[in-house]
């Protein structure tokens, strides 16, 4: 016995714990009228051979290869990404897609006032939050153009002016990965995410169930939860549950919106549409500013993005000056799972059941019929 446990001990150094397992926020808390981005990585990315490519989400979401050269996607973050471009080009030439450069017309970076110069001054660890961005908004639509706005900061005041510069811009899907819960001061920032014609994406956040999170809880955004999802033994070849950390919950500032119908929560409810962004099974990101090269990272910073290049795919951007396009009935069903940590929670608000829930709301992708 003592021998067994003097091994163990030896070898302690090289099994990760169960805390050294835990995934790392990129972003920490935010101070009021500031947001933090919901990347996080994987801490066992060295253990692990790799994340999900792009033909494996492909795959999991019945997507097709091409489409959407037509559309512009708008990645809205705060602070310059000095390496995106070049970290950008690494993820599609290891996975086999078009280029997507400045050179070529495809990528485009710029400042929160729409100019090239100057790039605002790096926000911590965001770098990786662009570059997962980045990597699900090809990695969902290869063909569609790419515009990188970035904020001075992470205020919500200038993170809603790189929205309005998206879209002036001609983006016609904006995607924003990151948020703050919802307080009396949230509204102040709604006509930011209000843009007929133009598909307003964002992410419902990392916290579980709670208050839910602007710009998410906005009722013209397009609010995007979380799964876990695996390769399966099945006819579809995968399986989805709600991710633990996917955020949802019920406004307390917002109406709901007439094209929710959820019986039990008065106001807006959170989210509407969702995939993968479990960081234990999630996709694998190129950054070399913040990061060593490859990691495997998630959030619902993974899921946002990816969705608005579904969105791009189906090429219907103007049919979203709300979410109401999606509670259709066409998408995968996530009947399991909770983001509360409890076998059951009880509620839908909170559970995968069938047809709408909070976390995962209608579903995720299964092919372009309900985008």
């Amino acid at each position: 016995m003592k021998r067994i446990l003097a091994v163990l001990i030896l070898l302690g150094a090289f099994i990760p714990s169960v805390a050294s397992a835990a995934p790392r926020d990129i972003c920490g808390p935010a101070a009021p009228g500031f947001a933090r981005c919901y990347a996080k990585v994987d801490s066992r990315t060295a253990l692990r051979a790799t994340g999900y490519s792009p033909a494996d989400l492909r795959s999991a979401y019945r997507l097709p290869d091409t489409g959407g050269a037509a559309e512009t996607i708008a990645i809205v973050d705060a602070g310059d990404a000095p390496t995106a471009e070049a970290d950008l080009a690494v993820y599609r030439q290891t996975y086999g897609l078009p280029p997507c450069t400045t050179a070529n017309g495809c990528f485009r970076k710029v400042n929160q006032h729409g100019d090239a110069t100057p790039l605002p001054p790096q926000q911590g660890d965001w770098p990786v939050e662009t570059a997962l961005d980045l990597d699900m908004a090809s990695a969902a639509c290869a063909q569609c153009k790419i515009l990188l706005v970035e904020g001075d900061d992470a205020s919500f005041d200038a993170l809603g002016t790189s929205v309005d510069t998206a879209v002036k811009l001609g983006a016609t899907i904006v995607s924003n990965s990151y948020g703050a819960p919802e307080s009396h001061w949230s509204g102040d920032f709604a006509a930011h995410y209000q843009h007929p014609g133009v598909a307003i994406v964002a992410s419902s956040g990392d916290g579980g169930f709670a208050a839910p999170n602007a710009p998410a809880v906005y009722s013209s955004v397009v609010a995007v939860g979380g799964t876990s999802l695996s390769k399966a033994d099945n006819a579809r070849g995968w399986t989805e549950s709600v991710w633990i950390g996917a955020s949802s919950g019920c406004s307390a500032w917002v109406a709901k919106p007439s094209w929710q119908k959820d019986p039990n929560c008065p106001g807006r409810t959170v989210a509407d549409v969702a995939a993968v962004a479990d960081p234990a099974t999630g996709p694998a990101v190129y950054e070399t500013t913040v990061l060593s090269g490859w990691s495997v990272v998630g959030g619902t910073s993974a899921s946002a993005p990816f969705i608005a290049g579904v969105i791009a795919l189906a090429g219907h951007h103007d049919q979203y000056p709300d979410a109401s396009r999606l509670y259709s009935g066409k998408l995968n069903d996530v009947v399991s799972g909770n983001n509360v940590g409890f076998e059951e929670c009880g509620d839908y608000l909170c559970t995968g059941v069938p047809g709408y829930d909070g976390p995962t709301g209608n579903g995720t992708p299964n092919g372009l019929a309900a985008f």
